[in-house]
């Protein structure tokens, strides 16, 4: 059967019709540097980041948070979207209601997001493999996480983007409040007194040094750490007759109770050796707040670890 010509012509400008829509509305939701340059400072803002730059919503109102969802909290905005683990919102603080899943860390949801139509996405340069599909959906800011691994810096990041520098710069204000109140507690013991930081998870016993969550604030408050965790870098794994660079005035301890670890040890004589357990001052506490959540209300729960253990229980 023959289709007339003018069927033809029809049925082609039908289907060019539909291609000019789809590619309309990816381009409505490209955010394209180029002409973001262009942009009225009224309209948008420029921020800096490690994936180049990004013109963000002045307001933004539907965030998504990739990664370090408190700093979005904390600066007093309730993301639409963000990461999820097997015990809720990727969170330290109460999971809070109408927040969506989109996913893991190490694996967002691209259509999850998509459906939530946020005007900013905010995340890490770990995220980068999925930062043209991200950036298609929504302006992305990915943060450079940098050989320092400074957290600080990546929540100003945060700040910036988000329009809340005036309340990033109280809750650092608070942070450096508490340093100064910390070390005067001390008194004489800030110096001479050496943490050891310390995990067991599943398949690892490590140590924690300078360089990790915990440790730049240790090193913030200017407390020591003992020979083997005095080194610029995050963590070191542990064989058993490395039990000795665990000890220190004292412990604070992070484990997986499933782990093998612990008890393997826990239970070797070398460890009934340290003076640290000798004398009773291992505390164990909050594996996501000491090593993984690098957010400031992950670096309270520290300080409030520290004011705990270092000023209301010693003895």
């Amino acid at each position: 059967m023959q289709i007339p010509k003018n069927a033809t012509k029809s049925l082609q400008l039908f289907f060019l019709a539909i291609l000019l829509t789809i590619w309309i509305a990816a381009c409505q939701g490209r955010v394209d540097n180029s002409s973001l340059r262009n942009e009225s400072s009224s309209n948008c803002r420029i921020i800096q980041h490690a994936m180049g730059e990004t013109c963000v919503p002045l307001n933004p109102q539907r965030v998504i948070a990739l990664r370090l969802v408190d700093n979005v909290i904390a600066l007093g905005i309730k993301p639409v979207g963000a990461t999820f683990v097997e015990t809720g919102i990727d969170s330290l603080l109460p999971q809070t209601t109408q927040i969506a899943n989109i996913g893991t860390r190490s694996q967002p949801d691209l259509e999850s997001i998509l459906r939530l139509k946020p005007d900013l996405i905010l995340g890490l340069d770990w995220d980068a493999p999925a930062y043209k599909q991200l950036s298609q959906i929504a302006p992305t800011v990915l943060v450079a996480s940098g050989d320092d691994l400074d957290w600080k810096r990546w929540f100003k990041i945060y700040a910036e983007a988000l329009g809340r520098t005036q309340e990033a710069d109280k809750i650092m204000t608070t942070y450096t409040w508490r340093i100064a109140d910390l070390r005067k507690q001390l008194g004489n013991r800030l110096s001479t007194t050496q943490v050891s930081v310390v995990s067991f998870w599943a398949d690892a016993a490590r140590i924690y040094l300078k360089q990790s969550f915990s440790g730049q604030i240790i090193n913030d408050v200017g407390l020591a750490r003992p020979t083997a965790q005095n080194q610029q870098k995050v963590n070191e794994n542990l064989s058993l007759e490395l039990i000795p660079q665990m000890d220190g005035d004292v412990m604070f301890l992070m484990a997986d109770r499933s782990a093998s670890k612990l008890a393997e040890f826990t239970n070797h004589p070398l460890w009934s050796q340290l003076k640290v357990v000798q004398q009773r001052r291992v505390y164990e506490v909050d594996g996501e707040a000491w090593v993984s959540q690098w957010t400031t209300v992950a670096a309270n729960r520290v300080f409030d670890d520290l004011y705990k253990y270092l000023i209301d229980e010693w003895k």
